[in-house]
Parts: structure tokens; sequence; C-alpha cells
């Protein structure tokens, strides 16, 4: 055959040939922008949302902004927390930091309605509404932090709302959104939960109820400007605001948590972010660190969760949403093998989520692509070696995800074309 047939036929064989297999959704669900659950009034201090839907204050809690994911109580349920509020320290002073249990009823290509229940904290069954059995909240009852929070004003929230409810929360001394902004969590051997914050950046641990346990530990020589020694005078920031530890892994053996900055720290590496270890034993930083590069489209990382004892995924995204710009959303495979300390790991894309093969239109939107353009994607969690789960933090009351209105929180269930070998349960689930 001669070179000009043998390449037409190559040609023919390739037009006939399957399509590399795709990731592929194959669960859906959706909770509400307007979900609430119980506490006092939040919102007060919030701008109102300028596409005009959901405007605050709100009665209660709102069950919004999920940065982070941990296996629930029994299979099938989840446990989901909202990061500080309502984006900011100095609005969210009335929004609780809680972790919440909730139970998917996935809409499949069998069926489903495709909404998310509120589940009891300790057994998963199925609740009416969102109670106070379907949540703990984070608190600081032995006054472990070092420097005044919300509780230990005069009137709790600096106004006068509810003073028997605020005496209450002063009494319990609540953690608020003004007093940390969390952004990850994992659980420990010995059912402490650990989180993440923005505003140290601080790593916080709780006993199972959420009670702080010691002070915050800071990560040495790294100041967001609300770090309470730049507040004092005594330190200059270097990292920019919500820039913290956004992202966090449990090590596979349970003595180690990698914790992921949002953003560079001023003097690294253009577009380069921290990977910091943390012994849990001693409760103390190794020293060991290893560098994230960014994507050239991406600006931030949304969360970080353990496959096995040395491989990672990471969400990475940018500002960009379906009604700004061009959103780039994807999650990526690292791999801190043969990596010296200092290193930057190796990096593999893994899934596009704005491009998710959907057969069956799972999410009714008349597409066979699905597509997440949230502007934040902040939960990640194997659920098995070739499953993901996926939820996007909806900013809530704020909106312009999917459309100019308050942005609803989708649960997505993601199959990979190839396993991953993935230690189930083992990043956070006890």
């Amino acid at each position: 055959m001669n070179k000009t047939l043998f390449a037409a036929a190559i040609t023919t064989l390739a037009a006939f040939a399957p399509a590399a297999p795709a990731q592929t959704l194959t669960g859906w669900a959706l909770l509400p922008a307007a979900t609430f659950a119980d506490g006092p009034t939040s919102g007060q201090f919030a701008s109102p949302n300028p596409y005009g839907s959901n405007v605050p204050p709100f009665a209660g809690q709102p069950v919004q902004g999920f940065s982070a994911v941990l296996p629930g109580p029994v299979p099938g349920t989840f446990r989901v927390m909202p990061d500080n509020g309502f984006g900011a320290q100095n609005n969210s002073a009335d929004a609780l930091l809680r972790v919440y249990t909730v139970r998917p009823e996935w809409r499949t290509r069998e069926g489903g309605r495709g909404i998310v229940h509120p589940a009891d904290w300790s057994t998963g069954r199925l609740r009416r509404s969102f109670d106070a059995s379907t949540h703990i909240g984070l608190s600081d009852p032995e006054h472990k932090v070092g420097w005044t929070i919300q509780a230990d004003l005069k009137h709790y929230y600096g106004v006068d709302t509810n003073p028997e409810v605020d005496a209450s929360i002063r009494s319990q001394r609540l953690l608020t959104g003004a007093d940390f902004d969390i952004e990850s969590v994992r659980r420990s051997a010995d059912g402490h939960y650990w989180f993440g914050d923005e505003f140290g950046p601080f790593l916080l641990e709780t006993d199972a109820s959420g009670k702080l346990l010691g002070a915050p530990i800071p990560l040495p020589g790294v100041y967001s400007p609300q770090h309470p020694e730049v507040l004092a005078g005594r330190a200059t920031a270097n990292l920019a605001s919500s820039g913290g530890f956004e992202g966090m892994a449990l090590s596979r053996d349970g003595k180690k948590l990698y914790a992921l900055l949002e953003k560079t720290v001023t003097g690294d590496a253009d577009k380069t972010l921290r990977i910091n270890e943390f012994d849990i034993a001693s409760r103390s930083w190794t020293g060991v660190r290893y560098v994230y590069p960014l994507d050239a489209q991406g600006t931030a990382i949304g969360d970080m969760t353990a496959v096995d004892d040395h491989r990672f995924i990471v969400i990475e995204r940018n500002g960009s949403t379906a009604t700004s710009g061009t959103p780039f959303k994807k999650l990526y495979l690292i791999d801190i093998e043969g990596v010296e300390a200092g290193g930057t790991v190796k990096k593999t894309e893994l899934v596009d989520l704005m491009a998710i093969a959907d057969p069956d239109d799972l999410n009714r939107d008349g597409s066979t692509t699905f597509s997440l353009p949230y502007t934040t994607i902040e939960d990640v969690l194997p659920l098995d070696a070739r499953t993901l789960l996926v939820i996007n933090d909806n900013n809530f009351p704020y909106g312009g995800g999917r459309a100019l209105a308050s942005d609803d929180t989708e649960f997505i269930r993601i199959r990979l074309p190839e396993g991953l070998k993935v230690c189930v349960r083992c990043d956070g689930a006890r």
C-alpha cells in the first residue's frame, strides 16, 4: 500500500474508532438556595443581593456555602461544612460556624427526585427540617482563643435583636464567621475535628461536639490581613484575604494533615501554592512543604482530599461563571511520591467540570453535557475507585453562577473512565 492510501486508511479507521471514555454524570441532587436551619437571625450585616432575590436579613441560619465534605454516619449520608457565612469577616458576625448532615436522594438514569434531605447527625435518619439534631456548632467555652471573639461583646453581633438568644449564645461562646473563616475539615482517629481557617491561617481542633480543644494553631511565617498579629501591628500580612487553608487532606495512616493554601504567599513564585504537612500526634508543623502549581487559567484552589498515601485530588478554578467570563473548573490528581520537601508535586488533569457527559440529562437542562459553572466549587470526596462526589459553594445569598439570581447548591456524582484504586472512607471517615 502506498503512503497516500495508508494515510487514508488510518484516517478512515480513526473516524470509526470509539471515542475516548469520558467522565459521566451518574447522580444529581439540588439543595435550594433558600434553605434554613434553626438559630438566630442572620445576614443583618450582609449587603442586599444585587440580583434581587433572597434579600437579607434571614430568620434562622442559611444552610449554604459548603466548603468541605466528609462521609456521614451511615453510607449515603454526608457531613457538609459551610464557610464563614456571607463571604467576609465584617458581614458574618451573625453566621454560626456549623457542620450539617445530609442525605441526597439522587436523580439517576433509573429515576429519583434529585433532592437533598436533612439527616440526623448521629444516625443518618431523615429529618423534616434542619433542626438541632442535624448539626454540631463550633464553640469556645473554655476560652482557648486568646483574643476577643463575638461572644465576648456586650451585645452579641453588636445589636439587640433578641436579648434572650444573645445571652444564650454568649454563655455557650459559639463561634461565628467573624471569628474564623473555616474552609476545610477532617476527622482524626480519636473523633476530633480539624478545621482549616483563612483568617490566620489557623488550624482549629475540636472534640466531636465542636468544642475547641486548644488555642488556634498558626502557620509559622504566614499572615493574612485578619491575623491578630497583623491587626496588633506586630506582623505584616504576606497572604491575601481568603488565601488560607482552603484545602486539607488527612493521610491514609491518619497521622498527618496536608493543608493547602488558596493563594500565593508573598515572595513565592507566581501562581504557586504551599502544601504544608502537620503532625497530629505532636500538634505541630513538620517543616515539610510541597509546591502546587496553578494552571495558566487557574486563580485559586477549592478543595483537597486524599486518594491514598501519596495521591490527592485538588479542585482548581478561576472566578468566572456562566454569566461572566470563561469558567475554568477542573479536578487534578496530584502525587507527592518521590518529590523532595520543597519540590513541586506531580499533577495530572482528572475531570473537566465544565464538560461532563450527561447522556440522561439528569439536571433536566435539555443538554447531554453537564457543567458546573459556579464561582467557587469547594467539595470533592471519593466514593469508590471510579466515583467522585462534588458540591459547589453557592456563596448565598449572592448569585451569578448559572443565572443572575441566588445560586442553589448542586450535589453531583461523577463516574471516572478508569479507577483510582482509592482508599475509600480513609480521609476523614470514622
